[in-house]
């Protein structure tokens, strides 16, 4: 059984119907040939952008000169409204003073001392779930109640019940429909002072996130003063000062980190835990080892647990590789450069596509199919060493990589402990991009108490 995975369009078709596919979804617009080639060129009458499948051209991209391959700026275009001036968009000095302070965060001792939050999280999840017993649930909204949920345990200590934390999530849930990962004027070369086409939805809803988020944060920055701040992922983060500058986050700027935490910390968790539950409900055998595994550590609420369920985190890890939740990277080259013998001019488009080298033909053995015991092979271990990047790579990796790893098996764990999943006959996802690698008209599941299941 292959689970899903979207009809490519044909390999020729015109400019015109290229973007038309393109705007509706970026996935189902490319051709069938791209998970078998080495590097394609596509060319606009604005720009030409190179995708590039070859490992040591993503190694170069990535990890050896990534200061000459920026992020493009038209990937910003359309996420500008919500994102600011965050981590997510910036380059350069910028974008390294941000890193020096975000990064002490997430470090591995940081991510023990939230355990506590995340638990609490995800038992609030299997609760809401096991109140559900017997019904058949859309699981991409449960599952971004429940990353929603650890983002802000975590990162300003309030369950998502909290009145701020549950209108943010809300107006979220209308922004990510609305905004695709590219607008159109990721196409045209539109002069800085011109104004960008948002759509009237996206840039209210954005308004309200960020003016939500803002709230939060002139809270937070005066239990700071007061000397009565949580210690939280927020506190850390917004006391740290950068080791080369001394200066710290203000207030505006901490508004945009905020803003990429909750979409990468929220969207991206929930888009890989909704596909889990998927295939896990797709292949009951792999989720009955997953019960199993869990059943052997028993009842441990402590950080120590994750140290045995080494099969769920490698269904956790199949899933991010089938459904990576950020599809496509762009970044732009500086200068003048020479790819598989093609000569590069300075500001081409450099797509790096995890959609696409997840699943390349000549890189994995049967790529599209759900199989977590290829992290237990030296296949798979090699295959993941040249073609895995769900958290990107290199200096540019997700600061919250580790955390996710966490999170996800986390949830994981408790949900299938307690219940078992099904799928839906005849309601099989499509997949789409929309911020992230979400299903066309959501993930609809069964689900059953464990104990009371056949």
């Amino acid at each position: 059984m292959i689970p899903p995975k979207p009809v490519a369009r044909p390999d020729k078709v015109s400019l015109w119907r290229y973007l038309r596919l393109f705007r509706a979804d970026i996935l189902s617009a490319q051709p069938a040939r791209l998970y078998r080639a080495w590097m394609a060129e596509f060319r606009t009458p604005f720009f030409r952008s190179y995708l590039c499948n070859d490992p040591a051209l993503v190694d170069l991209v990535l990890k050896e000169r990534p200061r000459d391959f920026p992020k493009s700026d038209r990937v910003r275009e359309g996420l500008a409204p919500l994102l600011g001036r965050s981590v997510f968009v910036t380059n350069g000095a910028e974008w390294e003073a941000q890193r020096r302070i975000i990064d002490p965060a997430f470090e591995r001792g940081r991510l023990k001392e939230t355990f506590p939050a995340m638990h609490a999280a995800a038992l609030a999840a299997r609760d809401r779930l096991v109140a559900r017993a017997g019904e058949e649930v859309e699981i991409e909204e449960e599952m971004s109640h429940a990353a929603a949920d650890v983002i802000f345990r975590t990162l300003f200590s309030i369950p998502i019940e909290n009145r701020i934390a549950a209108e943010v999530f809300r107006e979220f849930r209308g922004y990510q429909r609305a905004q695709p990962l590219l607008n159109l004027a990721a196409f045209l070369p539109l002069p800085a002072l011109l104004p960008r086409f948002h759509a009237r939805r996206t840039r209210a809803s954005a308004r309200a996130i960020r003016g939500l988020i803002t709230r939060l944060t002139d809270e937070r920055m005066a239990a700071i003063h007061a000397g009565v701040a949580p210690d939280d992922l927020a506190t850390k983060i917004m006391t740290t000062p950068d080791p080369e500058t001394g200066a710290c986050f203000n207030t505006a700027e901490m508004v945009d980190q905020v803003a990429i935490f909750f979409l990468a910390g929220h969207e991206t968790s929930a888009s890989a835990l909704a596909w889990a539950l998927y295939l896990l409900a797709l292949f009951p055998e792999a989720q009955d080892r997953v019960a199993a595994e869990v059943a052997m550590i028993g009842d441990r609420p402590d950080f120590s647990m994750l140290s045995g369920l080494s099969f769920t985190r490698d269904v956790f890890r199949e899933a991010l590789r089938l459904y990576p939740p950020v599809p496509m990277m762009v970044r732009e080259n500086r200068c003048p450069e020479r790819f598989r013998d093609r000569p590069l001019a300075p500001g081409a488009q450099i797509v790096l596509s995890p959609w696409h080298l997840h699943r390349h033909e000549r890189i994995w053995d049967q790529p599209d199919r759900f199989d977590p015991d290829r992290w237990q092979s030296r296949a798979g271990r090699e295959a993941a060493r040249d073609a895995y990047l769900p958290f990107s790579a290199g200096p540019r990796v997700c600061p919250g990589a580790g955390f996710a790893m966490v999170e996800g098996p986390l949830i994981l764990a408790l949900l299938v402990k307690h219940l078992r999943f099904a799928p839906v006959e005849g309601a099989e996802p499509v997949p789409v991009a929309h911020l992230t690698v979400r299903s066309r008209n959501g993930i609809r599941i069964r689900i059953a108490r464990r104990d009371l299941a056949s």
